[in-house]
Parts: structure tokens; C-alpha cells; sequence
């Protein structure tokens, strides 16, 4: 297994430099031929969420289908696949951002009863107490 930072793969998903793209590519074509997978972080999701958004303008169907296309490849692995998945599910039906609901799932896992935030978007989302 490799892993690949956040600016990897926005150069993958937006194709804007054309020769760090192909870096890129190479790289995934590499890890594929070789039988290895790419390593997606969850602080590498956040970040690509917050780089599509405040930097490409990127609305949130277009951040979540990009998410949905990494998520659904098998040749990425995640620290926890279905997590992120719920995750995505819940960016998609609300709000609030993807980083809170990340954060707030994995807290949950680990056996959190809730997570306090002051973010009102998670207004009546189960697992989160929201701070006034």
C-alpha cells in the first residue's frame, strides 16, 4: 500500500496542472499494476472537501459525487470505508459539513455518547450536542 496527501488527489479530481495530473495518474496506475492500494486518510478527505470548496467553488453535489467516485474505487483504501461512507450520506442530506460528521461518527465508534459542537447545521443530527 501507498498513500497519497490531499494535493494528489485534487490534481486527479480537477485535472488543473496537467503534468502534476499525469504524476498522478502514473502513480495509481503504478500502485494498481503492482496489486497495491492508495491509502486515503480521513484528514485527506477533509481537506478535500474544505480545498474543492474554498478553492474551486465547488458546489456540494459536485464535492460529494467526487467523494462518492474515491469511495467506490477499489483501488483506494480508507481507514474506515463504510464510516466515510455514512459520513457522505449525511453531507448529502444536510447542512453541515463532511468534517464534522467524519469527526462525529469516529468519536462515536470509539464509544462517544455524543460529540458537543457549535456548528447548527448538526441541529437534531443523533450523535451530536449542539452548543447555543
Amino acid at each position: 500500500m501507498i498513500a497519497f496527501d490531499t494535493n494528489v488527489i485534487v490534481r486527479l479530481l480537477v485535472q488543473d496542472d496537467p503534468s502534476q495530473a499525469a504524476e498522478a495518474e502514473r502513480l495509481l496506475r503504478g500502485a494498481a499494476d503492482a496489486g497495491e492500494t492508495v491509502f486515503l486518510s480521513g484528514p485527506v478527505l477533509c481537506e478535500i472537501v474544505w480545498v474543492l470548496r474554498s478553492q474551486y467553488k465547488a458546489s456540494r453535489a459536485e464535492i460529494a459525487s467526487a467523494l462518492e467516485s474515491l469511495l467506490h474505487n477499489s483501488l483506494f483504501d480508507f481507514d474506515d470505508r463504510a464510516l466515510s461512507q455514512s459520513a457522505l450520506d449525511a453531507y448529502r442530506r444536510t447542512r453541515a459539513d463532511f468534517a464534522d460528521f467524519l469527526i462525529g461518527f469516529k468519536a462515536r465508534a470509539q464509544g462517544a455518547r455524543t460529540t458537543y459542537s457549535f456548528d447548527g447545521g448538526l441541529v437534531g443530527e443523533a450523535g451530536f450536542t449542539v452548543l447555543t
